[in-house]
């Protein structure tokens, strides 16, 4: 139950980028030992036009930020999507104990889908957990991606 919790958050979050018009994708860093959220992020890389503000990124700097320091021992991410390769690195140097995703990335997820970067000898192996409300967070990414098609067919059908 208390990882369907945190990861409900992490899909609110999913569900406010799709309203600005991002992927949907959210996350959440939550202390282990107090279960407090101290960190946020959903995507942002067309609203910001910067490719390294995925949500695990800004839900990990915001964790460092709290804590005042790049460690997050003791500490989960839960992501509504399974990170890539970038956001698993910034997973293992920022050392997160736990990552728990809902949706598998066929894409680009570096946690076992395409690769798994977490299991290469590098200093750190955060433990994870898959498939966490998986279906629904599918659903989040399949919805936005549908309603992406529909607008651009439309737009292509009134277009002379």
């Amino acid at each position: 139950m208390r990882d369907e919790a945190y990861m409900k958050k992490a899909l609110a979050l999913a569900r406010l980028a799709a309203d600005i018009g991002e992927v949907p994708v959210g996350a959440v860093v939550v202390r282990k030992d107090t279960g407090e959220i101290i960190g946020r992020g959903f995507n942002r890389r067309e609203t910001d036009r910067n490719p390294l503000v995925h949500a695990e990124m800004i839900a990990i700097n915001e964790a460092s930020r709290r804590l005042g320091g790049w460690r997050l021992i003791g500490c989960e991410l839960y992501v509504t999507l399974e990170p890539c390769p970038m956001c698993a690195g910034a997973i293992i140097n920022s050392r997160v104990e736990r990552v728990i995703y809902g949706a598998a990335d066929l894409k680009a997820g570096s946690c076992g889908s395409v690769t798994d970067l977490f299991a290469l000898p590098y200093n750190h192996r955060p433990e994870v957990k898959s498939g966490v409300m998986a279906e629904e967070c599918s659903a989040v990414l399949s919805e936005f991606f549908k309603e992406l098609r529909d607008k651009k067919k439309h737009e292509s059908e009134i277009s002379p």
